[in-house]
């Protein structure tokens, strides 16, 4: 029965933004780490029992409606489909227009501080250059939001970083995919479920 679960208000919504460039040309580069693990949380909440993931029509974005638990849970997923340096104009209007506060929103972003492999939750603090970040950061008007951040690590052979980014994962790396998306979608679950501080003490110990 549908109606015995509780009904969520517009201000207990959490927003996941999958950060990335749009276009199939993008689509295996590290810059589009966040995408990739956007595209796996679909694929999970559309087979998981009592899950609902539905798209709905935005302007500059794919979004999609999530329920867990026959409504128990809601969220909203969002691949901003402007280029990165662009994403918070969706973040901060989808923000707006469904009443969710900048401390609901975990935002799922490539990483170069961190070597390839590693994930880590964050909670506001810097930036670390990433464009991504910073309109998101402007949109939303503050830095106090939640990071998602997948480790793609730093060029060592002299590659500028802007090139280094819009590089497709090596062989090697890819071979990797599969588990740190898994890794990566299981903290998205532990934060819906259990809150980010649960989630956060559940990665770091990995």
């Amino acid at each position: 029965d549908l109606h015995s679960f509780p009904t969520r208000r517009s201000s207990d919504l959490n927003r996941f933004v999958g950060l990335g460039n749009p276009g199939r040309g993008y689509a295996r580069t590290r810059h589009n780490f966040g995408f990739l693990l956007a595209d796996w949380l679909v694929r999970a909440w559309n087979t998981q029992p009592g899950s609902f993931c539905e798209p709905r029509r935005a302007k500059n974005a794919e979004v999609w409606d999530v329920t867990e638990e026959y409504g128990a849970r809601r969220w909203l997923l969002v691949k901003p489909q402007t280029f990165m340096n662009l994403s918070g104009q969706a973040v901060g209007e989808l923000s707006r227009k469904n009443g969710i506060s900048p401390d609901r929103v975990l935002v799922l972003h490539d990483e170069l501080d961190l070597s390839f492999g590693t994930i880590r939750l964050k909670f506001s603090g810097g930036l670390a250059g990433h464009n991504g970040l910073k309109s998101v950061a402007a949109h939303l008007g503050t830095q106090d939001f939640v990071r998602l951040r997948l480790g793609i690590g730093r060029p060592d052979d002299g590659t500028p970083m802007a090139d280094y980014v819009l590089r497709g994962f090596t062989p090697e790396e890819w071979s990797r995919m599969d588990g740190l998306l898994e890794m990566a979608g299981e903290a998205v679950l532990d934060f819906c479920r259990e809150g980010r501080d649960a989630a956060m003490a559940r990665l770091h110990s990995r």
